[in-house]
């Protein structure tokens, strides 16, 4: 038959330190079950007590009660993995970003805004370079990067044929030359002046 798991004896130092853990308010909560662990192991409580004192899985109490006799009271400390690796490069981040600033008339579709839901489905149906990101993920990006992408006011779309060189030539100015661009009104001052009604 094995042998019961055990905390092997501990040292004066080593029995300080996880009593000290366990006073209100001093450690983590995860130092602190671990430590109340190591007492219990220590006290000559078995696995099972020691399981239900704590509220955790049997295993989980003897994994720590190994890991303390081999390594000592580092085990106390978490050891976290840093999560989930990122799925998106820095290159796919940066075309997403070209993606989501180009209007997306260009791309051959039949609106004129990006919203997320439309710019997520555009990304993974891409044949040159497909994205595979979620929406809250894509919100988030754009966020970090800032962007926004505002609903509009109106549904006019103007008849021009050229409208979209004009555009691109304005957006030229503005981005390119913005000492050197002025902007007129056509329209002309408005006359404001109280009517009738609400």
């Amino acid at each position: 038959m094995a042998q019961p798991v055990r905390v092997r004896r501990l040292t004066e130092q080593e029995g300080q330190k996880p009593q000290w853990i366990v006073r209100p308010g001093s450690a983590s909560t995860v130092q602190f079950r671990r430590a109340m662990m190591l007492l219990a192991s220590a006290g000559g409580n078995s696995v099972p007590v020691v399981a239900r004192l704590v509220q955790a899985d049997e295993d989980t109490v003897r994994d720590v009660i190994h890991r303390f006799n081999e390594i000592g009271l580092a085990c106390l400390d978490s050891q976290w993995a840093g999560g989930r690796p990122r799925l998106l490069s820095d290159d796919d981040e940066d075309f997403v970003i070209q993606m989501a600033t180009t209007r997306p008339t260009k791309l051959g579709k039949p609106f004129t805004r990006w919203s997320i839901r439309k710019l997520v489905d555009h990304l993974r149906r891409n044949v040159a370079r497909p994205i595979h990101i979620s929406r809250e993920a894509l919100r988030s990006l754009l966020a970090r990067r800032g962007i926004t992408f505002q609903r509009t006011e109106t549904w006019k779309e103007s008849t021009d044929p050229d409208f979209d060189a004009k555009l691109d030539r304005i957006e030229y100015a503005v981005n390119e030359r913005p000492d050197r661009t002025f902007a007129f009104d056509e329209f002309g001052p408005l006359g404001i002046r109280p009517t009738a009604g609400s």
